[in-house]
């Protein structure tokens, strides 16, 4: 009798998968709702919009994209909305995601510059925007620890140490950001090609 055991088979592995592309007027949409929800930045629902709802980009695409628009000149948000529906329709996909972006809220803006002027001095008005400002900066803590979380699943010890790095330089030495940005690109370019060399070997 064979005590030879069958192959166990293993169980594919499970990539995120992308949803199909949008079409313009859901590029508008979609752009637009982030504008409207958000209140003291559109980074936090734009994450959870293209990421969690839509499939649109899986989480490393999107921190990939995003810090591209952070070398580009101009808001990085607005930056994003341009790369990020060109990248899907074109021209006009940009178009469309930016003009969705920005339209919804000038229009209000321009309403509530008219209130602000006439009742600003109101005490309770004060109160209810010191507020939001502290709801908005929970918001923007909480979008850059799930922005973090591929890389702090990979470990990867080289991708950790450049982060640190261009945080303390930024946020603890004050140093320029050009400066920093003109040091850290070429050697995080360096870095990359380097190992992926190695693995590719």
């Amino acid at each position: 009798m064979s005590t030879d055991s069958a192959p166990v088979a293993q169980e594919p592995e499970i990539r995120p998968t992308h949803a199909p592309p949008p079409g313009l007027a859901a590029l508008f949409l979609a752009f637009a709702r982030m504008s409207l929800a958000g209140f003291g930045g559109v980074l936090v629902f734009a994450r959870h919009a293209i990421v969690d709802q839509h499939r649109w980009m899986t989480a490393d695409e999107f921190n990939e994209t995003f810090a591209l628009c952070h070398f580009l000149p101009g808001p990085n948000i607005v930056n994003l909305s341009m790369v990020f529906g060109s990248r899907l329709r074109g021209i006009a996909g940009g178009v469309a995601a930016f003009t969705g972006l920005l339209l919804p809220p000038t229009l209000i803006m321009m309403v509530l510059a008219i209130i602000y002027a006439r009742f600003g001095d109101v005490e309770v008005l004060r109160r209810i925007l010191a507020g939001i400002s502290c709801a908005a900066v929970g918001l923007l803590i909480a979008v850059v620890f799930r922005m973090m979380t591929p890389l702090l699943k990979r470990m990867d010890v080289v991708v950790m140490i450049l982060m640190l790095g261009v945080f303390t330089a930024i946020g603890v030495f004050r140093w320029p950001l050009q400066a920093v940005l003109l040091i850290a690109i070429p050697l995080s370019i360096a870095v990359t090609y380097v190992m992926r060399r190695k693995a590719a070997a």
